[in-house]
């Protein structure tokens, strides 16, 4: 299974990438809006891990011009996107479905939690 980590926190993107890596899971991290973008485009992915808070553009916005992408595309059934963020107010997940996410993990999340959301979304444990 292939992953595109969206993370600007190098600490944060060891740690996921460590878990996704125990599950023999293939992970590709990213920094910023323009490399997500550019990843997305030229690749395929089996879920998105989306932090939300990123510099220039947080992940609502790339998540919106992902979704565009898509359906300038005629792409149907869109990447699986998880919002990874810390906000953990009442309406954070409300907003991220909003925004076209699939789901939402608020940090700190247990690798046991994270393994769950991508076989929800993926339908796909470790291969």
């Amino acid at each position: 299974m292939k992953i595109l980590l969206v993370e600007d926190n190098l600490l944060n993107q060891k740690v996921v990438g460590f878990h996704l890596k125990k599950k023999n899971y293939e992970v590709l991290n990213v920094t910023n809006w323009r490399d997500a973008l550019e990843k997305v485009k030229s690749n395929s992915f089996d879920l998105i891990l989306m932090d939300i808070m990123l510099p220039e553009k947080n992940g609502f916005e790339i998540t919106d011009e992902i979704r565009k992408w898509e359906a300038e595309k005629g792409i149907n059934e869109g990447v699986p996107i998880v919002a990874l963020t810390a906000n953990t107010l009442d309406n954070d997940k409300e907003k991220c479905l909003n925004a076209g996410m699939n789901d939402y993990l608020p940090k700190p999340f247990s690798a046991e939690e994270l393994y769950t959301v991508i076989e929800q979304l993926t339908g796909k444990g470790n291969e």
